[in-house]
């Protein structure tokens, strides 16, 4: 993908996916021009796209052995970029992705007039707000230094976090993968918000007064759920749940791929490595309503 076709984005969008455009480089261009389009059709074949970390990898290695044991010829390739994995699919080159929550993908289908749909859920994970130095919200002084994910469909999870512990007011409404700092409509405690990469949070948490984070990657700092100050509900947490994503009318026209792509990912071996990761802490979402929740999602 030459960097003329691809979209401007915004110095959010573009912080938020600079993690690993080296890695797409290393395992050569996503939109080579011999993917899914060049493919017959009868063939068994599966081309995934998937981010290079462990809830993500693990799970596709177990459906890998699964879906090869039935036949099918799987192909894999890994990255950590957050952005180019869309466009590549989008082009044809993957049968599916699985990187992103569905927050994100209605915000990137919006910025980029894409129309890439979640065929299923995968995962939640529970998100929330974290503090080094204080046990409870209402210890947070006048002036501290909270820490944000920079990329839209995370920032405003955090914003809202902090509104219904009575830190702050905000416009309730606008939809939280809309909310930003600006929504904030009382700030009585002065509060400074600082926004990093998400995937930051770790390398910044002891440097300020609170960070909203996801509990996976706060637990790879030893720092547990049980030490939240505010977490998300599960209701809450659903329109940011991880899923799998592909074009539009994949399932439809590609039943046996969806299905077979289905039963391996949400198979008993992959909920069984869910329960076993880091104690359990991420929330198998295999009997969510993808459909229902990508329509609310779309519908804020």
């Amino acid at each position: 993908m030459s960097s003329s076709s691809a979209p401007t984005l915004s110095r959010r969008r573009v912080l938020s996916g600079s993690l690993g455009m080296a890695a797409l480089l290393g395992v050569g261009s996503l939109t080579s021009g011999c993917g899914l389009v060049d493919r017959i059709g009868g063939d068994r074949t599966l081309r995934l796209v998937v981010t290079e970390n462990a809830p993500f990898q693990e799970p596709t290695r177990i459906a890998q052995r699964i879906l090869e044991a039935d036949g099918w010829e799987f192909d894999a390739t890994y990255v950590t970029d957050i952005i180019q994995p869309n466009h590549a699919v989008n082009n044809g080159e993957y049968d599916v992705n699985f990187f992103q929550n569905i927050s994100y993908l209605r915000q990137f289908n919006e910025d980029n007039d894409l129309d890439i749909e979640p065929i299923f859920f995968m995962f939640e994970q529970p998100s929330g707000i974290y503090s080094q130095q204080y046990d409870s919200l209402h210890e947070i002084p006048d002036g501290a230094q909270i820490a944000l994910p920079v990329d839209t469909a995370n920032n405003g999870r955090g914003i809202r976090l902090l509104a219904r512990g009575g830190l702050i007011e905000i416009d309730e409404s606008k939809h939280v993968a809309a909310l930003s700092v600006q929504d904030i409509t009382a700030n009585p405690k002065d509060l400074q918000f600082i926004e990093v990469d998400q995937q930051s949070v770790g390398q910044i948490y002891s440097d300020v007064d609170a960070v909203f984070g996801f509990a996976r990657l706060l637990a790879e700092i030893d720092v547990l759920p049980d030490e939240v100050l505010i977490m998300e509900s599960a209701e809450e947490a659903l329109p940011f749940a991880l899923a799998v994503c592909a074009r539009p009318g994949f399932r439809e026209e590609q039943p046996e791929r969806y299905e077979a792509l289905k039963a391996a990912y949400h198979s008993a071996e992959v909920r069984e490595w869910y329960g076993e990761y880091l104690d359990g802490l991420l929330n198998p979402a295999f009997d969510r309503d993808i459909d229902a929740a990508w329509e609310q999602v779309n519908a804020a």
